[in-house]
């Protein structure tokens, strides 16, 4: 082959990747069906996975809600508890030993069961999940709870979570009507006297706090020698690490003592890895990909082979098996990017609706977004690279035989 000739080919091999782009877009084009049909693949995967990883994120942040904003340092739990719902009580004098310790300032018992909710219109039952605390502890930082938190003091005293399923009854316009007035808690004759703001969970549908003296008369079966949750707040300018390995070395090995990031990750692991919740949402995503992998790989592998007496023309001129890459790259590229944008659009409307139907916080992040983006992007690249298998293997001088 003469200079000139290899100069050319070596050209043709090296073209622009707005050429290689520009011919994707004219190929994707050409067939505006089948062109619909992937990018509503696309979509369909895009929505799919959106709506499993907004479900999981917001089973992880409804059911860690309270243990993310808890001021404490310091947490101590039973080895044998899976969640805040599923507790296993230790003994108090565990966590009174934490006092021993340099740097602690206080500790403070939570303790937390199940327990009917009689709404007080119409007598239905739901189940709610019951805080038990010390009115005088500063750890718990719910919205509008400190303002009301002294109202515990009270005789039989209950704070209603206003966020709650509708279910429960209009308890907040009630509390805001009549001040206080009684409602039938696991048997019990108490009183509501106002309002806070936590949100259900996957686990319960409504919450209410008391304190511990009365929480014991709601569940006469536990004892305030046996606490469920045991907080340690440090002195200003503590080491965390230094004083959870002292308190860890005075309480024997089924204690658990994490900090506040490990509780939050032992809540998340429960919902993850023990409940089949986690598991499904997470096959779902796997699932959304794999029906978008297969609409794309189809679509791509029949406009290839639609088109390979054209490819081949290409090949036999000199164009190299590295420029073909870069258009059927580019054509998934482009289905991604056309099935995200309205995949997106959808997902925005979708949390919404599903927001006010499951009143549970769906919120459309920079950290979903981008993590969903590059999911669809892998999933249209690998399904070029499939693809691209079919153009590669031909031979310029077959296809024109």
């Amino acid at each position: 082959m003469s200079n000139s000739s290899s100069s050319s080919v070596k050209a043709l091999g090296s073209v622009p990747v707005q050429r290689a782009f520009h011919l994707a877009w004219r190929q994707l084009q050409y067939d505006k069906v089948r062109f619909i049909t992937a990018t509503l693949g696309v979509i369909f995967a895009c929505v799919l996975v959106f709506m499993q990883i907004g479900f999981k994120n917001a089973l992880f942040e409804s059911a860690t809600l309270l243990q993310r904003t808890m001021t404490g340092d310091i947490y101590m739990i039973e080895d044998q508890s899976e969640a805040l719902w599923r507790l296993v009580p230790f003994p108090r004098r565990y966590l009174y030993k934490a006092l021993s310790v340099e740097g602690v300032e206080d500790v403070t018992a939570l303790y937390a069961s199940q327990t009917p909710w009689k709404n007080p219109m119409t007598g239905v039952n739901r189940t709610a999940l019951v805080l038990g605390i010390d009115p005088r502890s500063t750890v718990y930082n719910l919205p509008g709870l400190r303002e009301v938190q002294e109202k515990l003091h009270m005789h039989d005293a209950v704070l209603f979570d206003e966020y709650s399923r509708p279910e429960f009854g209009p308890v907040k316009d009630m509390v805001e009507k009549n001040g206080v007035f009684s409602a039938e808690i696991g048997g019990k004759q108490l009183d509501v006297v106002d309002t806070f703001r936590m949100g259900i969970t996957f686990s319960a549908d409504g919450n209410i706090i008391v304190k511990d003296t009365t929480f014991f008369k709601i569940f006469p079966n536990k004892s305030a020698d046996g606490i469920d949750v045991g907080i340690v707040s440090l002195q200003k300018g503590a080491d965390i690490e230094t004083a959870k390995n002292k308190i860890r070395s005075l309480l024997p090995e089924n204690i658990l003592v994490l900090n506040r990031e490990e509780y939050i990750e032992e809540e998340k692991a429960y919902w993850n890895d023990i409940t089949p919740i986690g598991y499904i949402f997470n096959f779902g995503v796997i699932m959304g990909l794999i029906v978008g992998f297969v609409i794309v790989y189809q679509v791509l592998f029949n406009d290839i082979n639609n088109h390979l007496h054209e490819y081949a023309t290409l090949k036999a001129i000199g164009y190299d098996d590295y420029y073909f890459t870069k258009v059927v790259i580019s054509a998934s590229i482009i289905l991604a990017v056309g099935g995200y944008i309205p995949g997106f659009l959808i997902c925005a409307v979708l949390y919404k609706i599903v927001e006010s139907s499951i009143f549970i916080e769906m919120d459309l992040n920079f950290i979903k977004a981008i993590t969903t983006f590059v999911l669809i992007s892998s999933m249209c690249f690998l399904s070029g690279l499939l693809a691209i298998r079919k153009l590669k293997s031909a031979n310029p001088v077959d296809v024109f035989q």
